[in-house]
């Protein structure tokens, strides 16, 4: 198609429109910006605002066939480039309080709706994954979550809540926060992620591509998109307002926690002169050594601190962080929760060397004094379990194994030998 005539092609639809109907019509487009967000993303943007411009613009400023138009976006639609020259708009963002409940579901609008399909026994879990959105001045669920948690309920009432919206969308914005984050800011991010709430002049008028100018804008868009939302307000001394943002839920906390992660795997893990000295203490059965660098590790990087998830989830981060680590090393096989004797071992490696085989158990720990006795009771859990058994079904008798404890940025190692014990 002829560029022209593409950029005429709504305006023309509305005039053949209205030639049938005898009325002007209503033109709606949602997720204005998704073109401009994916032209920003791989390097074509300014191809994109001037193809958007030339049909919004036809569409919208001169098209005497329209009654009205509707827009929805990330984007505030007042500053975007493509509109110059309309100006008769009526923008409702999401601190607007007008319609604020339309945004998503309340919270006695997802009761109903348990309760009409009987599942009002996943109340607590709906709310801790999908609640915690702020609208003007409303707390909603995001929608499409709830939707499909309870289409997934009907089916199987044992289902666990999943990421339905974060999975439906690319997580590229909080990738690209990650990545451009100084130590400042991943401090900040730790706070967020431990629950915390950081305080940030949000600009709700931003282009693309004012988002790298500065690492204040993609804090902005993380709120407009939904990544972070507000739980109140900060009159500063100049007379402008920051928001109080947070992470709404548990499904958007996993995000930053992934991202982190990956972060953490091609830049401390992408480390050869690190990781090669960890994989040798490894090896070699160097509890001191392993905690050492392990310490240094976590102080380098981003810890989950002392959230308000259950000590469980906060382990998880841990084992993420140490899978991350060891599964750079391609002389190793390396396995996650494992079946093995009584129960899953966390961590099962299996060396080049044969004979060889490594056993790790996490734990975390909420307090540093309690780091000894979490080692104890981790290495407990390896023999009692007997987490060993698939590595010796293998016919690997040369087995190290390891408890490894957690709290904070701080670690504690212990190791025994399989013959020791």
């Amino acid at each position: 198609m002829e560029e022209e005539q593409l950029t005429s092609s709504l305006q023309l639809l509305s005039q053949l429109l209205y030639k049938h109907y005898g009325k002007k019509t209503v033109i709606i487009i949602d997720e204005y910006d998704v073109p401009l967000d994916k032209a920003f993303q791989n390097g074509y943007y300014r191809e994109m605002v001037s193809l958007i411009r030339g049909l919004f613009g036809q569409a919208l400023k001169t098209n005497e066939f329209l009654q009205f138009a509707v827009l929805t976006g990330c984007l505030r639609v007042s500053k975007e480039s493509i509109f110059t020259g309309l100006n008769n708009f009526k923008v409702l963002s999401i601190a607007d309080a007008r319609f604020d409940e339309q945004f998503g579901f309340t919270d006695g609008e997802v009761k109903r709706l348990l309760e009409d399909y009987g599942l009002t026994s996943h109340c607590a879990e709906t709310k801790e994954w999908y609640d915690g959105y702020h609208f003007g001045h409303a707390d909603v669920y995001c929608p499409w979550d709830v939707i499909n948690y309870v289409d997934h309920l009907c089916a199987d009432p044992v289902a666990r809540p999943q990421a339905f919206w974060i999975n439906s969308s690319g997580n590229a914005l909080v990738k690209r926060f990650v990545d451009k984050a100084d130590q400042s800011t991943r401090d900040e991010i730790e706070r967020l992620i431990a629950g915390e709430a950081i305080e940030k002049s949000v600009r709700l008028e931003l282009t693309y591509d004012e988002i790298d100018n500065s690492i204040d804008n993609i804090w902005s868009v993380l709120f407009t998109t939904g990544y972070l939302t507000k739980s109140g307000e900060v009159d500063l001394p100049n007379g402008s307002v920051a928001y109080k943002l947070i992470i709404p839920n548990r499904e958007v906390r996993e995000v930053f926690a992934l991202q982190i992660q990956e972060w953490f795997a091609q830049n401390i893990a992408g480390d050869a002169t690190v990781v090669d000295g960890l994989y040798r203490a490894f090896t070699e059965g160097d509890a001191p050594q392993i905690e050492r660098q392990l310490t240094d590790i976590l102080g380098q990087t981003i810890s989950i601190l002392d959230t308000k998830a259950r000590d469980e989830e906060k382990e998880n981060f841990y084992h993420g962080i140490m899978l991350g680590l060891l599964r750079g090393y391609r002389n190793w096989i390396v396995k996650s929760n494992v079946e093995s004797g009584e129960e899953f071992a966390d961590i099962i490696i299996k060396p080049r060397d044969p004979d060889a085989g490594i056993v790790i158990e996490l734990k975390y720990t909420p307090t540093f004094s309690g780091l000894e006795k979490a080692c104890e009771k981790a290495m407990a859990q390896i023999k009692d379990r007997r987490y060993d058994e698939v590595l010796r079904e293998d016919g690997r008798e040369n087995i190290l194994a390891y408890g490894i404890a957690f709290c904070k940025k701080r670690c504690r190692v212990v190791c025994e030998r399989s013959g020791d014990y």
